[in-house]
């Protein structure tokens, strides 16, 4: 990759960039993440159904390609990790108010700027291994600034058993992701960006150091870090319990509004232990999270979360869905659609907005079509299905939504 930006002379680059969001299982084994984005809008129609449990054949991958490369910038790079998995991203992403520790800023920052991606979190990994082939049967290998140009960098993935070391590597495959797309904005020059891995990498089951400052530990190692002052620490998560952890749900910012009226409802629902969740109710395939608050729009404003855990036999996994958003004030119901909150049941759901507003991808449709309530969640995470003792998320992440 250049130091500098590239001359006019000099062949056009793109970004692919890989998002792991599958289970680490034996079921999963033989599929890789792939993650498409591009400077142009709309390429992609929203998938139904995309991330409960269907795996990306061969065939299905061609047919979102296809159309993609024909309308789309011809100005196409294919990033290729030697190895990834959904453990990776769970170790070592930002996720419950520690994204300064994330490994995968750069590639965060792209997906969040291009006007238009797709997240395949199960593709067959043999479809994968032949989208080489398949990319230059399509553009060919001729580069200039009019004709297709294909380039096929490739990141490294390290073999050492540390933890550590292999930080290390995917934070140095982030920084160079991130001076590719810097270049690419910086020079105006269109892309179609595909980003995959040639296998999975090994299974990597220690979860808990997630939680352990070892960012911060790794960084201090580099004699250049410069340390900052660290942030305050996040409220704590909302926890229900029956006879032990069932629901847990944080937001780093949590507002809801009615007409012009906007209220704040953070610091009332995070580390609250007087917060009302009396009318939570929780079995192995269906949870609902109720929190009830007092003189907030009204003498009681309830907001209910209502999930449901379902097996899909493609994948022999159970994944779990929030089905709808309950607003419950003065005697009246208000109806929020939010089945694309899904992710497999072992692990917990993140995203960096959840919201009824359209320039935060509108992940909270309201039933019928309109209303005048609004809901924003920043940082949003839930889990209410395979708790552990200890009460901590299982790690998901990225987001794993289609965006337009």
């Amino acid at each position: 990759l250049m130091a500098r930006p590239p001359s006019s002379s000099s062949p056009p680059q793109l970004l692919l960039l890989l998002l792991a969001l599958l289970l680490a299982t034996a079921a999963a084994e033989q599929q890789v993440p792939l993650v498409l984005w591009s400077s142009s809008r709309d390429l992609w129609v929203p998938l139904e159904n995309a991330h409960e449990g269907h795996i990306t054949t061969d065939g299905q991958l061609a047919s979102y390609l296809d159309p993609v490369l024909e309308k789309g910038p011809r100005n196409v790079l294919l990033f290729l990790q030697e190895k990834l998995s959904i453990e990776d991203f769970t170790t070592y992403g930002g996720v419950f108010g520690s994204k300064q520790n994330s490994a995968f800023s750069n590639l965060e920052n792209a997906l969040e700027l291009a006007p238009s991606s797709l997240i395949l979190p199960s593709v067959d990994w043999y479809a994968a291994s032949t989208l080489t082939s398949y990319l230059m049967e399509k553009l060919g290998l001729k580069l200039s600034d009019t004709l297709p140009a294909l380039l096929l960098p490739s990141l490294p993935y390290t073999t050492s058993s540390g933890l550590m070391a292999l930080k290390e590597v995917l934070t140095g495959n982030d920084e160079v992701i991130g001076q590719v797309m810097n270049t690419l904005r910086a020079e105006g020059v269109p892309y179609t960006a595909i980003l995959t891995a040639v296998r999975p990498s090994r299974v990597i089951g220690d979860l808990s150091m997630v939680s352990g400052g070892l960012g911060r530990h790794l960084l201090g190692e580099h004699e250049d870090f410069k340390p900052e002052p660290p942030p305050s620490p996040p409220l704590p998560p909302v926890s229900y319990n029956d006879t032990e952890p069932r629901i847990l749900f944080w937001a780093q910012n949590f507002t809801v509004a009615y007409n012009n009226e906007l209220r704040d409802l953070t610091a009332l629902t995070f580390g609250n232990p007087a917060l009302n969740l009396s009318s939570s109710s929780w079995n192995s395939s269906f949870a609902q999270l109720a929190m009830t608050y007092e003189n907030v729009f009204g003498p009681l404003l309830t907001i209910k979360l209502i999930l449901n855990n379902r097996l899909y036999p493609v994948s022999a996994r159970n994944w779990f869905t929030m089905d709808h958003l309950e607003i419950h004030v003065n005697n009246s119901v208000v109806v929020f659609n939010s089945s694309h909150i899904t992710a497999p049941s072992i692990y917990s759901f993140h995203c960096e907005y959840v919201s009824t507003e359209r320039s935060k991808n509108s992940l909270l449709v309201a039933l019928p079509s309109s209303s005048a309530w609004h809901v924003t969640f920043q940082d949003f995470q839930i889990q209410a299905f395979n708790l552990s003792n200890y009460c901590q998320f299982h790690l998901l992440h990225p987001e794993s939504l289609t965006r337009q």
